[in-house]
């Protein structure tokens, strides 16, 4: 095993290599375009070529075969669409329900507009835009994961019984009632 060479930082040719900065290859060329478009084209065409062997050498089913006379008691769609769905299977308007799922991209184009800040700062310093993108994710996984239930349990996604709920309404009442009542 070699012992590698420390660089000397004081070389005055070293430094003028240091200072033309990232994307130079040794030789001092730019990557772009002499590197780079010599491997994208080898990259794409690589990654062409294993899905194609994979898919010819190892064909998998993609889900069950279709039964043209047995429905299936409910029909979800892909997974990435499960948001989408469980906001037209919660909401009892189908109107309300469509104008809902197209609210969800407008206000996705007006979370950068909600700060007046400088586009190029660090995005956990605009703490209005964070909060709205988290609360978002947060909803998007919850109403995901809830479209994947069955329809009663698909708002609570399974973790409270009807009658806990009801038990816990009750003591909320009688907690704020007596606590207002004492004052």
């Amino acid at each position: 095993m070699g012992v590698t060479k420390k660089p000397d930082l004081n070389d005055p040719a070293l430094r003028a290599k240091l200072a033309k900065g990232m994307g130079h290859n040794y030789y001092g060329e730019p990557a772009w375009p002499n590197d780079l478009s010599y491997i994208f084209p080898v990259v794409i065409l690589g990654t062409i070529a294993c899905t194609i062997g994979l898919a010819v050498l190892e064909p998998s089913m993609i889900g069950e075969p279709a039964n043209p006379f047995a429905t299936p008691l409910e029909i979800l769609p892909e997974w990435y669409l499960f948001p989408v769905f469980q906001i037209l299977r919660t909401v009892p308007n189908k109107l309300l329900g469509v104008l809902l799922m197209a609210s969800v991209p407008a206000g996705s184009l007006t979370v950068p507009f909600l700060e007046n800040v400088n586009q190029f700062q660090n995005p956990f310093r605009r703490p209005v835009a964070t909060t709205v993108s988290l609360i978002g994710t947060a909803v998007a996984l919850w109403l995901g994961i809830g479209a994947a239930l069955p329809i009663d349990e698909s708002l609570t996604l399974g973790l409270f019984q009807s009658n806990l709920i009801q038990l816990s309404n009750i003591k909320i009442f009688q907690f704020f009632f007596f606590h207002i009542s004492r004052e």
